[in-house]
């Protein structure tokens, strides 16, 4: 069994979809690995690192040579997988919804498609789910690199010059990216307030000690909503949490959004009125900003790596945010991807074989189709 990782090609990607420790566990279960040369300089990793841990590192794509499992951050272009070998697994991200030329192409090339991203939130598969271990880091990132843009202290300071009052943060969307947000303002000394569309996040906020800050009048999502993501509300539910984020995100310091609906574009949370509502100074990040609809993600008029400035008010958000902490971003991804792998590991094959319910989520294609109900339930664009 031979295992092969290649340096990411996308642009902007400094991750990695293996660590020297990886390696060595890969290899513990009896199987071979090959690196690309310089795979992992953008995660602080060397060349040498890998080689001390085992793995072959080899110029370009032939590290794919011969390859039963390619692993990947972001799907490589098939065409750099041509030495693999037939039906050969490929665990990666792969935007299934919005790259769906590639999932074709991929089945095309015969090659069986494994996105990370369709990985189901159930228990025993926690450790496997590369978007929360992203999404974690994403949710730190975005308060510190708000707090630098903003210019000001985030924590209570009285000194005998006079007090400085602690910033207003105020995060909407509660899920992994949002409560590490609210605990990150929290740990930095800020006033925190946060927001869902799902009443289960209520506690959670609490527990963080931040203030829910809730529609009343029309209800939200019991629970956590599908597969433990929000789902689109009601034109009602829309009207009134509009509204109250209107009267709210007037009086805060830094607003965080983080919200996300899976195979769709992110929605829209705070618009060009309601920025115009902030005082001047304030700072907006937009986490959702890469899967806006061009004309901004969560905030009307953000965009992917630069600072828009709209009313006296920053505005950010980048395109690849756990990125910005590749090391860490790498060993926590690299660490899901062999907890998957593993727990299906057949020692006498010497191969791992996916069981249904975790196998079914995230394969999208083999034997030449795309097999995937969630794609094969949306149309090919």
């Amino acid at each position: 069994m031979r295992i092969a990782i290649l340096k990411e090609r996308a642009a902007g990607e400094s991750r990695v979809a293996a660590t020297p420790e990886t390696v060595k566990k890969f290899i513990a279960l009896g199987a071979s690995v090959a690196i690309e040369e310089g795979a992992g300089i953008g995660a602080a990793i060397a060349d040498a690192a890998y080689a001390e841990a085992g793995a072959a590192v080899l110029p370009g794509p032939a590290a794919s040579r011969d390859a039963d499992i390619v692993l990947a951050v972001q799907a490589p272009d098939p065409a750099l997988l041509a030495g693999a070998r037939p039906g050969a697994l490929v665990a990666a991200t792969f935007d299934p919804f919005g790259a769906r030329d590639q999932v074709e192409a991929y089945a095309a090339a015969g090659l069986e498609a494994l996105a990370m991203e369709f990985m189901p939130r159930i228990t025993r598969a926690q450790s496997m789910d590369v978007l929360s271990s992203q999404s974690n880091l994403a949710g730190y990132k975005a308060v510190i690199a708000a707090a630098d843009l903003y210019g000001r202290a985030f924590p209570m300071m009285m000194t005998a010059a006079g007090t400085v009052q602690a910033a207003r943060v105020f995060v909407m969307g509660v899920g992994v990216a949002g409560l590490q947000a609210i605990a990150t303002a929290r740990r930095l000394g800020a006033q925190v307030s946060a927001t869902d569309v799902r009443s289960a996040t209520r506690e959670q906020i609490q527990s963080l000690g931040a203030k829910p800050v809730f529609v009343e009048s029309v209800a939200g999502i019991e629970g956590e909503g599908s597969g433990g993501y929000a789902t689109e509300m009601s034109e009602d539910y829309q009207k009134a949490q509009a509204e109250l984020v209107s009267a709210h995100i007037a009086r805060q310091d830094i607003v965080i959004t983080t919200a996300l609906i899976p195979g769709r574009a992110a929605p829209r949370l705070v618009t060009d009125a309601q920025i115009a509502t902030m005082r001047r100074g304030s700072v907006i990040f937009d986490l959702a900003v890469a899967q806006g609809d061009g004309t901004g993600g969560n905030v009307e008029g953000s965009m992917a790596d630069q600072v828009v400035e709209r009313h006296g008010v920053k505005i950010m958000g980048f395109a690849n945010t756990a990125g910005h902490l590749a090391a860490d971003a790498s060993a926590l991804y690299s660490r899901n991807l062999y907890n998957f792998l593993s727990a299906f590991w057949d020692k006498e094959g010497g191969r791992p074989v996916l069981d249904e319910e975790i196998g079914n989520a995230v394969r999208l294609t083999q034997n030449g189709a795309v097999v995937n109900p969630r794609l094969e339930a949306a149309p090919a664009g």
